[in-house]
Formats: C-alpha cells, sequence, structure tokens
C-alpha cells in the first residue's frame, strides 16, 4: 500500500495489484464486482460504529433505512425478515 492511507488510494492501490495480477487477461464485470467488494465492509462497520441501529447508520450512509436493510439483507449481514 501507498504511504497515503486514504480511502481512494488503497482502492487505486488494491486495483493496480488486482491488474497486475490479472497478468494481461481482461477483466470482466469489474465495476459490480468492486462495489460489493466494498460496499459490504462498509455497511459491516457503519453498522457496527451506530450500534447496530439501523436509521442511525441509514441517516450516516444517507440512504432510506429500507434500502439500507435492503442491502444487509442481500450481503447477508441482518436475516430477512422473510421465512
Amino acid at each position: 500500500m501507498s504511504k497515503n492511507n486514504t480511502i481512494d488510494a488503497c482502492v487505486r492501490d488494491s486495483l493496480q495489484a488486482y491488474f497486475h495480477d490479472l497478468d494481461g487477461t481482461e477483466p470482466g464485470g469489474l465495476y459490480d464486482m468492486l462495489i460489493r467488494a466494498v460496499e459490504k465492509p462498509l455497511l459491516d462497520v457503519v453498522m457496527q460504529q451506530a450500534g447496530h441501529n439501523q436509521s442511525r447508520a441509514a441517516e450516516w450512509l444517507g440512504l432510506n433505512r429500507n434500502t439500507l436493510r435492503k442491502k444487509l439483507v442481500e450481503h447477508r449481514l441482518i436475516a430477512s425478515d422473510k421465512s
């Protein structure tokens, strides 16, 4: 990693390493892969910091609470209400 420990620098360094590891092979679905890779830890950490209060976490993230809940279920960070 670079000495610059900002989130964008970490993402940039990780992407550079990813392309290096591909060794010339073209990636597919890179955008969706990256969004999912970043979104899950983001939601997990924010939920922990918010004391698992979904309303507070949604406010911090700038999301509607229902949207946050849907994403938490998608990432299996909470159980779905549906049986």
